[in-house]
């Protein structure tokens, strides 16, 4: 096996500016996040763990500016909003007190979750909301940062793989392990320029999201590590045959505004 290259160096990189904004520094949780984490620096390790992730220093995206933080009361977790310049993270600081016992690590967990939002490629608006979100919690996952609830447990028989989340994200960890360590890196390029599609599964991996699927969860009965693999399953005689695809409809598809786009808000 060849020896992992180190990760580029962070002048390589387009930080974006950060700004912070506090709602009620009299909170508890306000208190909590400055007693556990240093604002700029927190920030800067969860863009550093995204662009590592997810891109290269020629892939990633150049346009973002500004990343504004803004700890607030408000009922949930966290959610994104803004446009392709222009960021905000909003994050409840109820959710921080009520995760005092490990603050830093919630803290850092749900910041670089909400940074994936900030950058990810979401297929010109097409892509499914619990990819979008599995994809953020994949990159959690690979930054050590899942926290104490998440488990790799067998899917329930009613569960689908775009569950969101930790779930999907737990999938999506199983692809990269049994066919490449880069093809999540390469899922998510190829949500830059085009439409989603989930023939995409098949041109990364040679085999159709439905068998993805089955075998993800054989695997949990047969009690094996995913091995990697690269030999593809035989060409389809068919589309239906193939998969039985999502289909959307150019004419019916609505890409959403730059300064209207918000990510699904976090309810764990």
């Amino acid at each position: 096996m060849p020896p992992t290259l180190p990760p580029p160096p962070v002048e390589q990189w387009p930080i974006p500016r950060f700004v912070l904004q506090v709602g009620d520094l009299s909170h508890e949780g306000a208190k909590l996040f400055f007693a556990s984490v240093q604002p700029h620096d927190a920030l800067h390790e969860a863009v550093l763990s995204t662009f590592t992730i997810l891109y290269t220093p020629k892939t990633v995206p150049r346009k973002m500016q500004e990343i504004k933080l803004i700890l607030r009361p408000m009922s949930g977790v966290a959610h994104t909003c803004g446009s392709d310049t222009h960021r905000e993270i909003h994050f409840a600081l109820e959710w921080i007190k009520t995760n005092a016992h490990r603050a830093k690590d919630e803290i850092m967990g749900v910041l670089t979750h909400e940074v994936v939002h900030c950058f990810q490629h979401d297929a010109k608006g097409t892509c499914p909301g619990g990819l979008i979100e599995g994809i953020a919690d994949f990159v959690r996952l690979h930054s050590s940062l899942s926290p104490p609830h998440w488990h790799r447990a067998a899917p329930t028989d009613n569960q689908k793989w775009d569950a969101g989340y930790e779930k999907t994200a737990y999938f999506l960890d199983w692809i990269n392990t049994r066919y490449g360590p880069k093809t999540i890196h390469a899922l998510n390029l190829a949500f830059q320029d085009r439409k989603y599609h989930r023939r995409i599964f098949r041109d990364l991996t040679g085999r159709p999201l439905r068998k993805l699927w089955a075998l993800y969860r054989e695997s949990f009965s047969t009690g094996g590590s995913p091995r990697q693999i690269f030999t593809p399953d035989p060409p389809a005689k068919s589309e239906s045959e193939d998969e039985g695809y999502d289909r959307i409809d150019p004419d019916a598809t609505t890409e959403q505004e730059p300064s209207q786009q918000t990510s699904f808000d976090e309810q764990r």
